[in-house]
């Protein structure tokens, strides 16, 4: 007996939590094979054996299969190798795992429908180059042929998702949310709209600037009038709506009071479009960002403002 202590398969079991079937199942396997054996036969096992058997069973709870544990065990591979490459694994099934989570908290709050949930499926596991194609469609819908130049070459990069490498649950539920919205017909001829809008006030080459942006003007003067509590339909607001008119006059087409004030309108009902900024909020997620700032008070402001004046 070489002088060690022995453990029958009942003893190591007991020492080590794990069950007779089990041990017996790995010592068939060659994984914890016998110190010895009792003169009536029976499998004896030494401390060695309780330590490859706790190391096999680490390894297993680790996920490892047995055929890389039994190279690990008879040296064929290092521990580390294997370790490595299973980590790497667990990453993939990790971010598999974390998009079906994401759809499926998408589909529970949405309450969507099969043909929804397969659709955000198919979204949510775009590889990068699919999404970049995806992408690269919908800016070519909106600015192609229409918005040229530097000035709209930064607007369209400021309009591009990029869905990090290993998103979170948020990240993934707004980059579905956003790739339905660029996929859908009706709002890629919205967004054209407002790429029209933008260039028909816009001079080749120009730099941005607060002086020509429309969604800035309006912004700078309607916040206060806003915050005031001013009405927009009352005679104190007249000033304000002024202001607005000459400040918005060089981006329209026309320079007639009633037709910029009809234009003004139009463009700016259209820019008040929630799917507008709704798309701005799930980009600014998917990238990290900031939330944007809502322009929808000085906007629903502005908008009825100006239709009651032409109403009158």
């Amino acid at each position: 007996m070489n002088g060690h202590t022995l453990y029958s398969i009942g003893e190591l079991a007991r020492r080590t939590g794990a069950t007779v079937k089990t041990i017996r199942f790995y010592s068939d396997c060659g994984l914890v094979p016998p110190t010895d054996r009792s003169p009536a036969g029976y499998r004896l096992y030494d401390n060695g054996a309780v330590a490859r058997l706790d190391l096999v069973r680490t390894l297993r709870d680790l996920g490892l299969e047995l055929a890389a544990i039994r190279k690990v065990m008879d040296r064929e591979l290092t521990l580390s190798a294997v370790a490595a490459a299973h980590a790497e694994a667990l990453d993939v099934q990790i971010r598999i795992l974390r998009l079906r989570r994401a759809v499926l908290t998408a589909v529970a709050r949405r309450e969507a429908t099969p043909e929804e949930t397969n659709l955000m499926h198919k979204l949510a596991k775009l590889s990068e180059t699919e999404r970049r194609r995806l992408v690269g469609d919908f800016l070519d819908a909106a600015f192609g042929g229409v918005g040229t130049g530097s000035v709209f070459a930064g607007i369209m990069r400021s309009m591009t998702p990029h869905l990090p490498e290993d998103p979170d649950a948020e990240q993934v539920q707004a980059w579905v949310e956003l790739a339905e919205l660029a996929e859908d017909p009706e709002f890629r001829t919205y967004v054209r709209h407002l790429v029209e809008d933008q260039a028909a006030g816009h001079i080749a080459d120009t730099p941005p600037s607060p002086h020509r942006d429309l969604a800035a003007i309006v912004r700078d003067q309607i916040a206060p009038a806003v915050a005031a509590g001013i009405e927009p339909a009352s005679p104190q607001a007249d000033p304000i709506v002024s202001a607005l008119m000459t400040r918005c006059t060089p981006l329209l087409e026309s320079r007639d009071d009633a037709d910029s004030r009809g234009q003004l309108l139009t463009r700016l009902e259209r820019m008040n479009d929630p799917r507008r900024e709704r798309y701005f909020s799930l980009l600014a997620v998917i990238n990290g960002w900031p939330g944007p700032e809502s322009l929808q008070p000085v906007l629903d402001w502005s908008v009825h403002a100006l239709q009651a004046r032409i109403q009158q």
